[in-house]
């Protein structure tokens, strides 16, 4: 059974950075698109950046231009770049595939951005 793995997450301030790591047990993400996805308790899940298995990217507006989504296939690994890191950046952000795999959701990883 494909699990994925979330890390990378921890407190950083305002304006800096983190890279985001999703490990899949399986090989999976060589054949799927994935999505970094994030959550507050108030606010539903929200998908923030995708990329296909070919290498196609997409983002939220409110991310664009400050987060990078890229995939090592060999590693089954997707990460996620965030720089310029906001407070409402504030999250617990998970991955998924490209539809969402309910069986896949994680425990995910905290992001704070604070000073």
């Amino acid at each position: 059974q494909v699990q994925l793995v979330e890390s990378g997450g921890g407190l950083v301030q305002p304006g800096g950075s983190l890279r985001l790591s999703c490990a899949a047990s399986g090989s999976i993400l060589s054949i799927k698109a994935m999505g970094w996805y994030r959550q507050t308790p108030e606010k539903q899940r929200e998908l923030v950046a995708t990329i296909t298995s070919g290498g196609s990217t997409n983002y939220a507006d409110s991310v664009k231009g400050r987060f990078a989504i890229s995939r090592d296939n060999a590693k089954n690994t997707v990460y996620l770049q965030m720089n310029s890191l906001k407070p409402e950046d504030t999250a617990v952000y998970y991955c998924n595939t490209i539809p969402i795999d309910r069986s896949l959701w994680g425990q995910g990883t905290l992001v704070t951005v604070s000073s």
